[in-house]
């Protein structure tokens, strides 16, 4: 019950993004949809207790990448419509607040530990995004290969 609480939150917080970043009214719903299916792959990951936040972040961001590029394709607009609004439930906006609050208390060293963390995060969020696109590009140029193999 908690995941679907999780999804509808998630698709909220994108879709209000995508309404601020000003993309077009009919890709708002798709827009939600990505943010939503990257936090719920993050959640289920991170719900599993051997999983780091780190790498549940990168599946999460891959998996924005891959949707982002299904709907750019399925509604001819750039792809990039859909991934910023897709990754914002992502980003780790409450770790670089703790970050600065524990450094501003004086804690350094436990800012130190939030600040590589929150560093940490936003590399993953960075290659799943590149990685999303790296594969998704190969998968359209071996379609095109084959697709112009089989005309000739």
């Amino acid at each position: 019950m908690d995941w679907i609480i999780q999804g509808i939150l998630s698709f909220l917080a994108a879709a209000a993004f995508g309404v601020i970043f000003n993309s077009p009214r009919g890709t708002l719903f798709h827009c939600g949809l990505v943010g939503a299916t990257g936090w719920l792959v993050y959640y289920l990951l991170t719900s599993f207790e051997h999983i780091d936040v780190v790498i549940a972040s990168f599946a999460g961001s891959f998996a924005v990448s891959l949707v982002a590029h299904w709907q750019a394709k399925r509604f001819r607009m750039p792809m990039i419509i859909f991934s910023v609004a897709g990754i914002i439930p992502l980003v780790p906006g409450g770790m670089a607040y703790n970050t600065m609050r524990k450094f501003v208390e004086g804690d350094y060293l436990l800012g130190i530990a939030y600040g590589s963390k929150t560093m940490m995060i936003s590399g993953a969020i960075a290659m799943g995004l590149v990685f999303g696109e790296v594969i998704f590009q190969s998968i359209i140029r071996t379609i095109k290969s084959r697709r112009t193999k089989l005309s000739q």
